[in-house]
């Protein structure tokens, strides 16, 4: 591509892309009629919808379920245990509030099947039967009334609604009908049957508890007698009596004392006791003359007084008499008869402690014999009761279980089933209003249709028409440098516009013109042509009104029309047709004698001429080249209206004869193909494009007030739209 190369920011940036938000803007802007079209289609179709669809009523009753766990013994329960977690729990309850055995309950407890009234409302039809008819539903026959009932359980499903209440155990039960007596019926009803239900789930869950646990108490009374008469049995045969026993917490039987143990505790006293007996004495018995059981013998003390009172009255009479004195002899007697008195009685004393001794010594002996023996059965007992502790826990686990079991079929035969986890807590009222149709929400519904299918169309037609909308499309697209935008105009006022230096067009050709000075290292190209794909693209206005442009810098400018197949510079500035470019390229000898002034003071003319038969004939000629060379030494630059480069050989032989080419797009016209092909023929012949301008651009279309050019802007031009908008 031989395109215009290290051309500066001001001339290439006009070429920017704009923000993706701008962008869809700028869609929205562009097909607004489509979407406002769909958005009002469908909000009309809501309406009607809305306005001939069936009123339905909904009526909701609230319910409060709660948690519970439905224990039939302390051991296992009837039905499984309930989870810790809730959401498991309620997602069962919601799950049974929908389920078609409830459906089926609530449509036999209302007769739905012989109600003809609602059958006809809920348009349910059999083969064959129509129910708008005389027909009696209980006329049908067996299979007729089961797929009626079907049916009907079908409809009523369909048109049930739950609605958990967050964060509570509240529930919603809501029906919609076109009747709103049997709407509230209906969710009453139907509340009511899953109360029902749920007590007839529990009576046959407490039925098969009851008789599960009959079975159990009648197995484990018979285990009790059996493991109870081995536990007797057992301690017959092994002679273990038990005297005292404990329950503990574990509700296991402990031995406290036998009566093995009991006599050994006894005996152990017995023999502590015989054995303290035969220390005593056998220390009485060891000790010489006057013990301390001598000293404390009453009679043995009672002789030793009454010596010493008859050796005191014999030891005064020895004062004044003698010895052989009669008095005195009788008392001496006196005391040796105490003394022999006394000895005997010492001697008797000393006798009796011996034999208390070996009385002693025989008893503990006999004790410690009989000790012995009963620690041998004892410890005999203790072996055996290793086994008998066996059967005692057998005892005790089959008591155990068999009074909690037979203490829970006593709770279930008084309880019963009556108490229930589930409340009603509003009953439905008959609705006074209709819940469906609503308009509000058939609006929105049909905004939001109408919008995403104006959205999918627009977005088909954004991927249909590939044409350049946006003037950053032309280097995305195309490849080629953006010169600059022209605003589309008024075709009545397009000559008045073109002339005003105030116009938009004025300051977007402006722009235009900025952009060529930065070119070339001369400035404005001094001969240049602007083509366009096909015809009617604004190549001529755009011509006419950058030549005007260069007039008012003051520089001397030469109109060229080119495109003699179709003139059209000769109508914007009035000018007569009747000679031109056609004749010197036929071989008019003097150019300048074709030249026609314009009332634009520094702009002149070379109209088209009479239509050649071979216009692309007489432009391969030098006659042309001529021209340029000796117009470029007359005027300061030569504009060149070229004619279209699709299917006509001019335009490519003129790129030949100029600078370079600016190449004209018609904003929202051609497709990039299209384009993308002329530009590939001005390639082909390696035609020097200076960059594309997009003419007829819409500034309202594109949804912004940017300036001409996609980065200068016009305060003329912006002030008008401004001043617009707020008229």
């Amino acid at each position: 591509m031989n395109y215009v190369k290290d051309m500066p920011t001001a001339a290439t940036d006009t070429g920017a892309a704009i923000p993706p938000l701008l962008h869809y803007w700028r869609i929205f802007i562009q097909r607004r009629w489509i979407i406002l079209a769909i958005v009002s289609s469908t909000l009309i179709a809501a309406i009607i919808y809305t306005l001939l669809s069936t009123k339905l009523y909904t009526a909701t009753t609230r319910i409060e379920v709660a948690r519970e766990e439905a224990k039939v013994t302390n051991v296992q329960s009837v039905q499984a245990d309930v989870s810790n977690d809730d959401l498991e729990f309620y997602q069962t309850q919601y799950s049974l509030l929908e389920a078609r055995s409830l459906a089926e309950r609530v449509a036999r407890e209302l007769k739905l099947a012989r109600n003809k009234e609602f059958i006809k409302n809920e348009n349910i039809r059999l083969s064959g039967i129509d129910f708008f008819s005389d027909v009696d539903p209980a006329e049908l026959t067996r299979a007729q009334q089961e797929e009626l009932e079907a049916k009907i359980v079908k409809a009523l499903r369909n048109r049930l609604s739950i609605s958990p209440i967050r964060q509570s155990s509240l529930i919603d039960i809501s029906y919609t009908s076109n009747d709103p007596e049997l709407a509230a019926l209906i969710a009453n009803t139907w509340a009511k049957q899953f109360i029902a239900s749920n007590l007839d789930r529990r009576f046959a869950s407490t039925a098969d508890a009851r008789q599960f646990l009959q079975t159990r108490i009648d197995e484990l009374r018979e285990l009790l007698e059996r493991s109870e008469r081995s536990l007797v049995g057992y301690s017959a045969d092994k002679e273990i009596i038990a005297l005292t026993s404990e329950e503990g917490n574990d509700g296991r039987t402990r031995t406290l004392k036998t009566l093995a143990s009991a006599n050994l505790e006894a005996l152990n006293n017995a023999l502590a006791e015989a054995t303290a007996a035969r220390v005593e004495a056998e220390s009485a018995a060891k000790q010489s003359g006057i013990n301390t059981a001598t000293l404390t013998n009453l009679a043995l003390n009672g002789m030793r007084e009454k010596r010493a009172q008859v050796a005191s009255d014999y030891a005064r009479v020895l004062v004044q008499f003698e010895p052989d004195y009669p008095g005195a002899k009788a008392l001496k007697s006196q005391i040796d008869a105490l003394d022999r008195s006394i000895a005997a009685e010492e001697r008797r004393i000393l006798s009796s402690s011996n034999t208390t001794y070996r009385q002693a010594l025989q008893r503990e002996n006999d004790l410690r014999v009989r000790v012995n023996k009963l620690k041998a059965a004892l410890i005999d007992q203790q072996r055996s009761g290793i086994q008998l502790n066996i059967i005692q826990r057998d005892v005790d686990t089959y008591r155990q279980l068999y009074d909690g079991l037979l203490q829970r079929y006593k709770e279930i035969g008084v309880a019963g089933v009556g108490q229930n986890n589930i409340s009603v807590i509003d009953r439905a009222k008959v609705p006074d209003k209709p819940s469906r149709p609503s308009m509000p929400i058939n609006l929105a519904l049909g905004l939001l249709a109408g919008l995403l299918l104006s959205g999918g169309v627009i977005f088909a037609l954004e991927q249909i028409d590939d044409s350049i909308q946006d003037p950053s499309d032309v280097s995305r697209k195309l490849g080629l440098p953006l010169l600059g935008t022209v605003p589309a105009q008024d075709e009545d006022t397009l000559r008045d516009d073109i002339r005003d230096p105030k116009t938009d067009i004025s300051e977007a050709v402006l722009s235009l013109q900025t952009n060529l000075s930065f070119l070339t290292d001369h400035g404005v190209p001094r001969s240049f042509m602007l083509t366009s794909s096909r015809a009617s693209e604004g190549k001529s206005t755009t011509s006419l009104a950058l030549a005007i442009s260069l007039v008012r810098i003051g520089r001397k400018v030469l109109l060229v029309d080119a495109d003699m197949r179709s003139p059209s510079v000769n109508e914007l500035l009035e000018l007569a047709n009747d000679h031109g470019l056609s004749n010197f390229l036929a071989g008019a000898d003097d150019w300048r004698a074709l030249i026609q002034p314009t009332d634009i003071t520094g702009l002149s003319a070379l109209t088209a001429g009479p239509i050649p038969p071979a216009s692309a004939a007489l432009l391969a000629t030098q006659r042309f080249n001529g021209l340029i060379a000796e117009a470029s030494g007359a005027y300061d630059h030569i504009v060149i209206d070229a004619p279209p480069v699709m299917g006509m050989a001019d335009a490519p032989l003129l790129s030949q004869k100029c600078e370079g080419v600016i190449f004209v797009i018609e904003s929202g016209g051609v497709r990039v193909r299209g384009l993308q092909n002329a530009i590939g023929r001005l390639n082909s012949v390696n035609a020097k494009l200076f960059g594309a301008v997009v003419t007829k651009l819409d500034v309202r279309k594109q949804g912004l007030l940017y300036g001409y050019g996609y980065g200068y802007g016009y305060g003329y031009g912006a002030d008008r739209w401004e001043e617009d908008d707020r008229d």
